[in-house]
């Protein structure tokens, strides 16, 4: 498809309103709408969320539907009243993208909307399906107190712990739910990036730079710190000595944690293929079976519900627990994290320390076709180190769906290895590139 990708559209913000991408979605909804309930629709806090959100309204409103505006509030709020409502919501976002960009996810119930939904939307877009106006014209009707609604899906989780915590809310739109949440869960709570102005989402801040959480949390002898993403639908954390803690082992600790409980209905989880194999082998000691998909959140969704299961996620952050929510949100998980380490009554460090983790880096390299991946040589690549390292390592090269980019991972028992491969796979691709050139 021209324009959906892994997670709904993502694109520079200007081509969004330049092709008024927002109203057409807005109008194609007709087509793939079954209902005639208001619809809600959100954004984060760039500086282009507001016109392309007036966009979408144009469109729903000319096919006759009425529209609830929440204005900024993160995707899994926006989630939650689709599926409390059973209706169409539309966010506009670029999660973890710089502000330049913009995107829009689409929701049906609480779900993200199916590649053939999207191929109908992309027809509209492309003009080469026309929509009729609606018998009536829509309107915009108020819903009132949306935060008060939402925090109902805490219930249970805001218990006082005295943790001493920093949050970095990435100057996104977690800003608008985050502090609220963590107020009732700790009074020692201290809050970075939280002042949006329209241009600084994501900018050196929040889950894609943890730089300044772990100079903080050190700089203050926290407990831990939590950074979420642009939109507030992923999460990762650092301990009290300023590590990483990543999304697969937050799923490990979820993981023991509900099937201490008997709540990890059918003993599995749901991973990436990126996700580190010391978190496979943690887990599988537990007598817990591991799924592993495609990167995405939307095939770990497809893999919990064709398995029936209740939690997956990614090491990025995203975290799907169906026994919190239908959808991923970083805020609730974070909330939940809580809960799960006054649990074990253990900072999370030394919960860490229950996982060998095998070394493993990300390269990300740009200014290529991305298509790339399909070369024989790329392949026949990737093949022998795969061969090579059998069950004891991993090797994924991919196109980014959401960037101009191709992922190289790798992870193995030595780091010396890790990075012969990854030099021997990122050469080759360069070489493919100049000869392509």
């Amino acid at each position: 498809m021209n324009y959906f990708g892994t997670d709904g559209i993502r694109t520079k913000a200007e081509v969004i309103l330049d092709k008024k991408i927002g109203y057409f979605i807005g109008k194609g909804l007709k087509l793939i709408k079954k209902n005639k309930k208001p619809v809600f629709i959100a954004r984060d806090t760039r500086l282009s969320g507001e016109a392309i959100v007036e966009d979408i309204k144009k469109g729903l409103m000319e096919s006759g539907y009425d529209v609830h505006d929440l204005g900024m509030f993160p995707t899994p709020v926006l989630a939650f009243f689709s599926f409390k409502k059973k209706t169409h919501g539309i966010m506009v976002t670029a999660s973890h993208n710089p502000y330049y960009d913009n995107g829009i996810k689409i929701f049906d119930s609480g779900k993200k909307i199916d590649s053939k939904q999207e191929s109908i939307l992309e027809e509209v877009i492309e003009n080469k399906v026309k929509v009729d106006k609606g018998e009536t014209k829509g309107s915009e009707k108020e819903f009132k107190n949306p935060m008060d609604k939402y925090m109902k899906a805490y219930s249970g989780l805001l218990k006082k712990t005295n943790f001493k915590i920093c949050l970095d809310l990435a100057n996104g739109a977690a800003a608008k739910t985050a502090e609220t949440v963590f107020s009732k869960i700790t009074n020692d709570l201290m809050i970075i990036g939280n002042n949006p102005n329209g241009t600084n989402i994501n900018e050196k801040c929040g889950s894609t730079d943890l730089r300044a959480l772990q100079k903080k949390v050190i700089e203050e002898s926290c407990d831990l710190g939590i950074a979420f993403d642009g939109d507030a639908d992923r999460l990762l954390v650092v301990d009290n000595q300023g590590e990483v803690v990543d999304g697969d082992f937050i799923i490990y600790l979820f993981a023991s944690y509900l099937k201490a409980h008997k709540k990890l209905k059918n003993k599995f989880v749901v991973l990436s293929k990126m996700c580190n194999i010391g978190i496979v082998q943690g887990l599988t000691e537990k007598n817990i079976d591991v799924i592993q998909t495609d990167v995405g959140d939307k095939y770990i969704s497809k893999a919990i519900e064709e398995n029936d299961g209740v939690l997956g996620g990614e090491s990025s952050g995203h975290i799907i627990n169906k026994r919190l929510s239908i959808t991923g949100d970083g805020v609730l998980n974070a909330a939940f994290l809580m809960k799960v380490l006054h649990y074990y009554k253990l900072p999370i460090s030394n919960l860490k320390q229950q996982v060998s983790y095998y070394p493993g880096k990300l390269v990300n390299i740009r200014d290529v076709d991305k298509s790339i991946v399909n070369n024989i040589k790329v392949k026949d690549i990737v093949i022998k180190h795969t061969k090579r390292l059998g069950d004891d390592g991993k090797v994924l090269v991919r196109p980014s769906g959401t960037e101009p980019l191709i992922r190289i991972s790798v992870s193995a028992r030595t780091e010396k290895l890790v990075d012969k491969i990854i030099k021997d796979i990122k050469e080759t691709i360069e070489e493919v590139a100049k000869e392509q050139n």
